[in-house]
């Protein structure tokens, strides 16, 4: 499972890092601009697909025999993954880039540049993690074995 975990989860990270590159380097994306809706539905919806595809890489392990707990448990190793790449990455970024990263977002708080690192890291990790757990609940319940069933008899 722990490869699975890593494969999938660096996946979700690897989406996140091309569109901050994209965006940051590419486009000169400013506060005001439409590619700030897009970044959470991408982000979100390649963490449903990265969750999706690691859980039935994990049934495909078990030879069909997932239990609903395993997927969970599947699908938050992948979460964790994310969150903890995903951290490490800005943080790097904030690093190299400085204060200016979090300053150029539209009316920042008046509060020092490390207080709001500190709360965008929190927000990314656990915020990863509960959407996770959803997605994870969602996906395990569809692709789980049902008690009772064989695992030729399922979908």
């Amino acid at each position: 499972m722990t490869k699975i975990a890593v494969k999938y989860g660096l996946l979700i990270t690897a989406v996140v890092i091309a569109w901050i590159l994209v965006v940051r380097f590419g486009m000169g994306v400013g506060p005001e601009s439409n590619a700030n809706i897009i970044a959470p539905i991408l982000f979100n919806v390649t963490a449903i697909i990265a969750i999706f595809l690691g859980i039935n890489a994990r049934k495909r392990e078990l030879n069909g025999g997932l239990g609903f707990k395993e997927g969970v448990k599947t699908g938050m190793a992948i979460a964790l993954v994310y969150a903890v790449s995903a951290c490490l990455f800005f943080m790097i970024e904030y690093l190299v880039a400085g204060p200016e990263l979090m300053m150029s977002e539209a009316n920042p708080p008046n509060r020092p540049a490390w207080q709001l690192a500190v709360f965008a890291y929190a927000g990314l990790f656990f915020g990863s993690l509960f959407f996770g757990l959803i997605y994870s609940t969602m996906i395990a319940s569809i692709l789980a074995k049902r008690r009772g069933e064989e695992p030729s008899e399922m979908i």
